[in-house]
C-alpha cells in the first residue's frame, strides 16, 4: 500500500502507486489551476498541489511540466517546476559507465539535458544522438564522463562498446546483407536514426563494424550503400 492523503491532508492508504512519489521528478499533467496554484496529476485520488511560489513559469490547465515532489512545511506533498532548485551538478556517488535512469528535460546548444536518478544533472550530446528523444521521456543512459566542475556527460550506450558485440553486430550486417540480397543503402554517411532503427546502435558503432568489414574485405563500400564483396554495385 502507498502513502496518499485523503481530501482533508490525512494520510490515507491507498493500493494504487503513484506516478511519483516523494523525492521525484516526473512528468505530470496539470489539471486544474485556480487562485491557489495548480494541481498534477500524479496517479492519486488527491492530486499534487503546486504553489504559485514553486512554479517555473505560469502553469495552465493541460500544460505537462517536470514536477519535483516534495514535503512542504506541513509535511505534505506539493510539487515544484524550479526543477533547478532541486536538481544540482552534482556528480557525488556516480562512476564512469554506470547504468542511470534518465529523465529528458530541455534541449540547449550542445544537445539535451536530463536529470539522472531524480537528483543530478546530464548532458546528452546532440552529435551522439541517434534516436529522437522527448522531454518527459524516461530512458536508460550511462554516465559517459564526470567532468573536473562535477558536471556530468552522458551517453545512450554503454561506453566501451566490447569487441564481443562489435562482432556480433558485424555478424547481423552481413545476415541482413545477406537477407537483402548482398546490398543495404546504409553508409558512414547515413542519419543516425536510418541507423540505429536498423540495427539498433550509434552511427559511430555501426562505423566500426563495417569499417572492420571492410578490413577484412567481406564488404565494399558505395556512395550509396554496402555489399557483399563478389554483389555487383
Amino acid at each position: 500500500m502507498n502513502d496518499s492523503r485523503d481530501t482533508e491532508d490525512k494520510p490515507a492508504a491507498t493500493s494504487q502507486r503513484p506516478i511519483a512519489e516523494q523525492g521525484q521528478v516526473a512528468w505530470l499533467e496539470i489539471v486544474e489551476v485556480n487562485q491557489l496554484g495548480a494541481f498534477a496529476n500524479r496517479g492519486l485520488p488527491k492530486d499534487l498541489f503546486i504553489p504559485f511560489a514553486e512554479q517555473q513559469h505560469t502553469l495552465r490547465k493541460g500544460d505537462h511540466a517536470l514536477v519535483k515532489v516534495y514535503l512542504d512545511n506541513s509535511n505534505r506533498p506539493a510539487g515544484s517546476t524550479r526543477i533547478d532548485h532541486w536538481v544540482k551538478d552534482d556528480a557525488s556517488g556516480f562512476e564512469v559507465g554506470q547504468e542511470v535512469s534518465l529523465l529528458i528535460a530541455d534541449r540547449t546548444d550542445l544537445g539535451v539535458k536530463a536529470v539522472i536518478d531524480n537528483r543530478s544533472w546530464g548532458l546528452l550530446y546532440g552529435n551522439e544522438l541517434f534516436r529522437d528523444l522527448r522531454k518527459g521521456q524516461l530512458v536508460t543512459g550511462y554516465i559517459k564522463h564526470i567532468r573536473s566542475d562535477g558536471k556530468i556527460d552522458l551517453s545512450l550506450e554503454k561506453p566501451g562498446f566490447s569487441k564481443g558485440r562489435l562482432d556480433s553486430l558485424a555478424l547481423q550486417i552481413l545476415d541482413r546483407l545477406k537477407a537483402a540480397g548482398g546490398a543495404l543503402p546504409l553508409t558512414d554517411k547515413s542519419p543516425p536514426e536510418a541507423i540505429y532503427a536498423t540495427f539498433g546502435v550509434s552511427k559511430k558503432v555501426f562505423k566500426q563494424a563495417i569499417g572492420a568489414l571492410y578490413k577484412q574485405r567481406r564488404i565494399t563500400l558505395h556512395p550509396d550503400g554496402i555489399r557483399l564483396v563478389g554483389e555487383n554495385p
